[in-house]
């Protein structure tokens, strides 16, 4: 009767040692899936607060990166404050990874393309009309680090775009 009562300890712990690398693979796995989520949202979220900054903003010269409203829409986003003052939400983000571009909607054609930079554009003060759509991206991405049980493999090019319409004038 003991014999078999120890042989059946002995399968369990066999059993338990051949799962317990897969069950650790598999946490490991969905702690970074989550990471690489949140990190998505993050940023995704950081651009759309650019985007309703700066659609908001009357005077906008997009022309210009230089153009303060989009020195402040870029530091708002990147630190909730428009000057910049607080830290980045996420590390390694800096202001000239995003791209601010204006649209307009071209009722003949009926199709959405980006305004020139030349007359009359969008700038309402050159007898353009005030673009319809502002788009941000990041036209570069961020590069989320992927790490497996200290394994490094290569990182996730996230890369968020979003476009809002244009309230400012």
């Amino acid at each position: 009767m003991r014999t078999r009562v120890s042989r059946r300890r002995g399968s369990a712990l066999l059993e338990a040692a051949m799962l317990t690398p897969l069950i650790v693979l598999l946490l490991t796995g969905m702690v970074t899936i989550a990471r690489i989520t949140y990190t998505w949202y993050t940023l995704r979220k950081t651009v759309y607060s650019i985007a309703r900054y700066v659609g908001t903003q009357q005077g906008v010269n997009f022309c210009s990166a230089s153009d303060p409203a989009i020195t402040q829409a870029i530091n708002f986003g990147l630190t909730g404050t428009t000057d910049g003052s607080q830290p980045v939400f996420v590390t390694g983000l800096t202001a000239d990874m995003f791209q601010i571009t204006a649209e307009q909607y071209d009722p003949v054609g009926q199709t959405i393309s980006a305004c020139s930079c030349g007359l009359p554009g969008c700038d309402p003060t050159q007898g353009g009309s005030a673009p319809d759509f502002i788009v941000v991206s990041m036209p570069n991405g961020y590069q989320e680090p992927v790490r497996i049980l200290g394994l490094n493999i290569d990182p996730i090019v996230l890369k968020p775009q979003v476009k809002v319409p244009y309230g400012g004038t």
